[in-house]
C-alpha cells in the first residue's frame, strides 16, 4: 500500500511467541525483537553491544504464518522481521501521552548468520492450533479475563485487528 513504511529488523527475540485465537478463529502471534546495535572498540580490539542504544519492538503477525511462528521461534533467536510499521498512541494511568511503534510482520525467519536451520514445508496441520484448543477444553471455557474470549464487536462498532496485548 502507498505511504506504508516498510522495514526490516534484525534482533533478538526478547520473549517467547505468544499464540492466540480470535473469538472467528484468527491466530494471531505477538513477540518483541530487540535490535541493539554494535561497535567496534579499537582499545579492547572487540565488537561491543551499544545498549543505549536498542530498539525494543513489539510484532504481530496473523493467521497461518502466526503459528508458524509460534512453532519455530524461541526466546534468544537471532531473526530477521520484515513489515509494516505502525504509530500508536495512549494516556497512561499517570495521564501521560505515550506514543509506541508496533511491527504489523509480513516476513519472518531465523537469521542464519550464526547458526543452521532445516526448512520444513508446512501442510497446514495448524498444530499450534490443535494445542490451544486442547488446553482450553481442558480448563473449561475461555477465562473472562482474556481479551480474545469475547465476541463482543469493537467500540466502531465492528471487530477490531487491534492486537489486545
Amino acid at each position: 500500500m502507498s505511504g506504508e513504511t516498510v522495514i526490516t529488523i534484525v534482533g533478538n527475540l526478547v520473549d517467547e511467541v505468544e499464540l492466540r485465537f480470535t473469538p472467528a478463529g484468527v491466530a494471531v502471534a505477538k513477540f518483541r525483537v530487540a535490535s541493539t546495535p554494535r561497535k567496534f572498540n579499537r582499545d579492547t580490539n572487540t565488537w561491543e553491544d551499544d545498549r543505549d542504544g536498542s530498539l525494543f519492538l513489539s510484532c504481530s503477525v496473523w493467521r497461518q504464518a502466526a503459528e508458524h511462528a509460534a512453532e519455530s521461534l524461541s526466546k534468544g533467536m537471532r531473526v530477521i522481521v520484515q513489515g509494516r510499521l505502525k504509530q500508536r498512541s495512549y494516556e497512561d494511568n499517570q495521564g501521560v501521552k505515550r506514543t509506541v511503534f508496533d511491527l504489523d510482520v509480513e516476513d519472518f525467519g531465523p537469521s542464519l548468520k550464526l547458526a543452521t536451520a532445516k526448512v520444513t514445508k508446512s501442510g497446514g496441520s495448524g498444530q499450534g492450533r490443535q494445542e490451544v484448543q486442547r488446553a482450553r477444553q481442558a480448563h473449561g471455557a475461555a477465562s473472562v479475563e482474556d481479551p480474545w474470549a469475547s465476541s463482543a464487536p469493537a467500540a466502531s462498532g465492528g471487530y477490531s485487528d487491534e492486537v489486545p496485548f
